[in-house]
């Protein structure tokens, strides 16, 4: 499956976890719910993955957590706030080029309906 199918599923999966959750609970809830739905779905998903990162010529070994990474493609990048701001799509972006994947989606599980909380960010990939 390639990067668009597997956002497909990704929002597939993220509406009927709201729609059964609703907004209002911790990141980590939507976290382990939605990575649940995925694999029942046959999707490989990973849950706060540490992505190391080359920096002025050194490795470090944890430069930051993904919280979700489906079949080493594509980033979940979970929010359950209010209001998302750029610099939360600039996170994610920032996460794409770093692993050089090329899809990653924002969700935020915040909003009164998850169609208003998706935010696919892209990196190289054709639209």
């Amino acid at each position: 499956m390639d990067e668009n199918g597997i956002g497909s599923e990704v929002v597939d999966a993220a509406i009927l976890v709201h729609r059964e959750l609703g907004p209002g609970l911790l990141e980590s809830v939507y976290e382990v719910v939605l990575s649940d739905e995925l694999c029942k779905r046959g999707l490989k998903s990973e849950r706060q993955v540490p992505v190391p990162i080359q920096c002025r010529g050194n490795c470090f070994n944890e430069g930051f957590r993904a919280d979700i990474v489906v079949e080493g493609r594509v980033i979940l990048e979970m929010k359950a706030v209010e209001k998302v701001h750029d610099v939360h799509k600039k996170q994610l972006l920032t996460y794409l080029k770093l692993t050089g994947m090329r899809l990653g989606f924002l969700l935020n599980f915040g909003e009164a309906l998850m169609k208003h909380g998706i935010t696919r960010i892209v990196n190289g990939l054709p639209e």
